[in-house]
């Protein structure tokens, strides 16, 4: 059976009649009101032919600019202020219009109140009556709402919190029935906005929960501070409450409203991160119409690269990483949300540099984001050969290859761990920023950007604890005064996008990180988003700080200088460099060293070249359990090295190698450097 539908439901055929007749209805009742009130309710006679005239202008003059500014047509159960507001300008048009054709072709006598009484009163009843629409409207929704709805609390009575209730009761398919507001400004406390009054603060939510039985808490407070966020999240886990939030501005999607994008507080919220102001035009600038090729494009920076890329209508981008399956999931998911980007999927390690100058010669890019990287800090002390073969000549080989192709740009993503490095890794990551630095000269522009851990990446701490909580703990935290900088990967992806559009080339762009993190704090926050309650639900243990791990995490050494950018969030910092000459002879050695397999000459290069590198005890462990040479045994090795590295790096040997012929270096002609 269908049911009928009604003036409040649906645009039907009736709808447009109902709403002509209720305007015309309003026309007249407004006039006669306004000739009633003029003639204390009795009209005389000598006037009732004024009164006929009038009405026959004002339907016919109202009608016509009614219908020339919309206001007969649309839903009235939607009226806003905006449209109140709009009513009263179309009326006043409508009675000056009205007016002028009264005294020009009306009969003389007309009482000259009646203009300004009809023009209040037909304001007023053409508010009104959209206004009470509006009112029976919620109310019947309202009602039907509240059956089975959850009893709710909005935390925040600012604009966001006003406009969640406002979604709420406009939506009848959202399960909340809002008994009133939570929030922490003392003025606020009493008052009563939009029919529903403030309660009291977050500090009574535990006593409001139980007299009003609350079961749910909606935080719509976007500019909540990390600490904050965990305040709120604490007094709804005591106040024993499911809590949910709205986005904050950063994520805010045109068009869905607030109350459409009701999610779990992530730990995200928590970490406090405000909103990103990037300068579009200078990135658009940069990568529209371009082909951008990104390496470890299937990792999480990478995959996040190539999502905020895509935003800027490049002209294609070439994903590529060794991984065939995360690879094959971006590609399905670039074609499925940016399907007017051109997406190639393109296996291969960069440790290969035949493959990948084939695809740099098929594709053709301008740009190069080199996000591909071994960076598990654990695992690299006990592959700290493979870390350098990846990190290190796997970033030599992007860079040259960038610099033969004619690429424009090439950016290289860094870790905090290369500052005062005591991991491999790091160690690796601060070779790679050196050498990536040398090969600027005034060709192919060189940057790296350095940044600290991303929620949610892949390997985080973040996965590992959620997979703990739900396996019911214990939750495993290497040391409790362990220290990481943390931010959220669209934030990491989007500020690697704007340092791209800095600089001439050769620096080092360092991102505003904010506050180090505790990781034990981290972990208690993740047990109570979880709905638990850290150490007595979930056990927190200390299981030891693992091989290479600092306590503490650097984003810059002291010695080195900084210089600020037009970004706030972006800073540049400019240390040691090395130059195109000594660097040359060192990655042959080093080449010579991975090839061998010596632990004790790699940390020995490792030192050379980075003297702030302190090696963790477990690699310090591995060099002496080894064959230990002396120190003049490798300065004799190493003199040896320096004469064989051109046919290390570049077979032949003779120095009329690509890169030695593009950067005008005679590579036979670079003095040794002892190391």
């Amino acid at each position: 059976m269908v049911r009928s539908r009604t003036i409040f439901e649906s645009p039907g055929r009736l709808h447009p009649v109902l709403m002509w007749a209720t305007q015309i209805g309003i026309f007249v009742c407004s006039g006669l009101a306004a000739f009633l009130l003029r003639f204390d309710l009795s009209i005389p006679a000598g006037h009732l032919h004024h009164l006929a005239f009038a009405l026959a202008i004002w339907i016919a003059v109202k009608s016509l600019v009614f219908r020339l500014g919309s206001l007969d047509r649309g839903w009235w159960r939607y009226v806003s202020v905006a449209d109140v507001a709009r009513i009263g300008l179309v009326n006043l048009s409508a009675s000056a219009l009205s007016a002028v054709l009264i005294l020009m072709i009306g009969p003389p006598g007309f009482p000259r109140s009646i203009y300004l009484l009809d023009l209040i009163l037909c304001v007023l009843a053409s508010a009104g009556v959209r206004v009470m629409v509006r009112v029976i409207a919620e109310a019947a929704a309202q009602n039907r709402h509240d059956r089975g709805a959850k009893r709710t609390l909005i935390y925040g009575a600012g604009e966001a919190g006003i406009t969640l209730l406002r979604e709420i009761r406009s939506n009848p398919r959202l399960p909340y029935r809002v008994c009133g507001f939570v929030d922490d400004h003392p003025e606020k406390a009493g008052v009563r906005i939009q029919g529903r009054p403030v309660l009291g603060s977050g500090a009574d939510l535990a006593s409001l929960a139980r007299v009003h039985n609350v079961e749910e808490v909606l935080i719509a407070v976007p500019s909540a501070t990390g600490e904050q966020m965990i305040r709120i999240l604490e007094q709804c886990r005591a106040a024993n409450v499911r809590c949910r939030t709205v986005p904050g501005l950063g994520e805010v999607v045109e068009g869905k409203g607030l109350a459409g994008q009701i999610r779990d507080v992530a730990m995200e919220d928590l970490l406090g991160r405000g909103p990103v102001r990037l300068e579009e035009k200078q990135i658009r600038g940069k990568l529209e119409g371009k082909v951008v090729i990104v390496t470890g494009a299937a990792g999480s920076i990478g995959s996040e690269l190539c999502r905020q890329i895509a935003r800027f209508r490049p002209a294609a981008i070439v994903g590529f990483d060794a991984g065939e399956t995360p690879l094959f999931h971006l590609e399905l998911e670039m074609r499925q949300l940016f399907p007017n980007v051109t997406f190639h999927a393109e296996i291969g390690s960069v440790q290969n540099t035949r493959r990948l100058e084939e695809v740099l010669r098929l594709h053709e890019p301008t740009i190069l984001y080199h996000a591909a990287a071994y960076k598990h800090v654990p695992m690299m002390e006990a592959h700290m050969f493979e870390a350098v073969e990846n990190n290190v000549f796997g970033t030599y080989n992007a860079a040259r290859l960038a610099a033969e192709c004619g690429l424009t740009d090439f950016v290289m993503i860094s870790t905090d761990k290369a500052v005062r490095p005591t991991s491999v890794m790091g160690a690796t990551k601060r070779v790679a920023e050196l050498v990536v630095n040398s090969l600027q000269n005034g060709g192919t522009k060189f940057a790296s950007v350095r940044f600290g851990n991303v929620l949610g990446s892949n390997g985080s701490v973040i996965p590992l604890f959620k997979k703990q909580i739900a396996d019911g703990g214990p939750v495993t935290v290497t040391h409790p005064d362990m220290q990481r900088y943390f931010m959220t990967i669209p934030e990491a992806a989007q500020l690697v996008l704007q340092a791209s559009t800095m600089g001439r080339g050769g620096e080092i762009f360092v991102l505003n990180m904010g506050k180090p993190v505790r990781i034990v704090d981290l972990a208690r926050n993740l047990i109570l988003l979880s709905g638990l309650r850290p150490n007595e639900d979930v056990k927190i243990e200390f299981t030891g700080v693992r091989p290479g791990e600092k306590l503490f995490e650097e984003l810059h050494t002291c010695d080195e200088s900084t210089a600020p950018t037009r970004h706030e969030k972006i800073s540049i910092y400019s240390g040691a460099c090395v130059s195109i000459e000594d660097m040359y002879p060192r990655l042959g050695l080093l080449k010579q060293i991975c090839a061998e397999r010596e632990v004790d000459s790699l940390l020995l290069w490792l030192k050379d070249l980075i003297p702030e590198y302190n090696p963790s005890g477990h690699v310090l462990r591995r060099a002496l359990s080894g064959s230990v040479r002396t120190r003049q045994e490798v300065g004799v090795r190493s003199d040896m090295a320096l004469h064989t590295v051109a046919g290390l790096l570049h077979p032949g040997g003779n120095g009329s190698g690509k890169l030695g012929a593009a950067t005008g270096v005679h590579l036979l002609a670079v003095p040794p450097c002892p190391i």
